[in-house]
């Protein structure tokens, strides 16, 4: 599905997209702040949302969410919402799911949708979502007058993350396809 099948959506596209941005709070409802950045099932949502409705459809759901959140409903974690938890130190790796759908859309649709393209189309979303998360974050740190070095960075934001977000992506990958089988997407 490329760009131009997003004109063709049908109400049951716009009920998956939204039932997958329920998916996206429940997802972020379910932390454990254990660092300054809370360790969520985010990150699982968003994979969960694009390999079972592709990259047009699981994109549009992750923003759904996001303007959700935008609004002020209590979708982010910790039960926020509004733009001043977007302004947040986390606040950017909620933008940056955003860009994890368009890589991953990006890359299954220049490359198909075999398994290795769409492990290859989430990590590289990740990283971009790590990317802009960290970027954000940093950014929000000097605002704040305080300073931190690259490694530092790296050990607050991407790091202590890693092997809880390939658990997440392992499961996701082997979930989704069941799902989006029951559900045809």
């Amino acid at each position: 599905r490329g760009i131009s099948s997003m004109k063709k959506l049908t109400v049951r596209d716009l009920v998956l997209c939204a039932l997958m941005a329920a998916l996206l709070a429940v997802c972020a409802w379910i932390s454990f702040p254990v660092l300054e950045i809370a360790y969520t099932l985010q990150t699982f949502g968003v994979f969960f949302a694009l390999l079972v409705l592709g990259g047009a459809r699981g994109t549009l759901a992750i923003l759904v969410y996001i303007l959700l959140g935008a609004v002020g409903l209590p979708v982010f974690t910790g039960f926020r919402g509004g733009i001043d938890a977007l302004l947040g130190v986390t606040g950017g790796y909620i933008l940056g799911f955003l860009f994890t759908g368009l890589v991953y859309w990006l890359v299954t649709g220049l490359l198909g949708r075999k398994l290795w393209v769409k492990i290859l189309a989430l990590v590289l979303g990740l990283v971009v979502c790590y990317a802009f998360g960290s970027g954000w974050f940093l950014t929000v740190y000097f605002r704040n007058g305080k300073s931190i070095g690259v490694w530092a960075l790296l050990m607050k934001c991407v790091i202590p993350y890693l092997p809880a977000d390939a658990i997440k992506m392992a499961l996701a990958l082997v979930l989704a396809p069941r799902v989006a089988k029951a559900v045809k997407a």
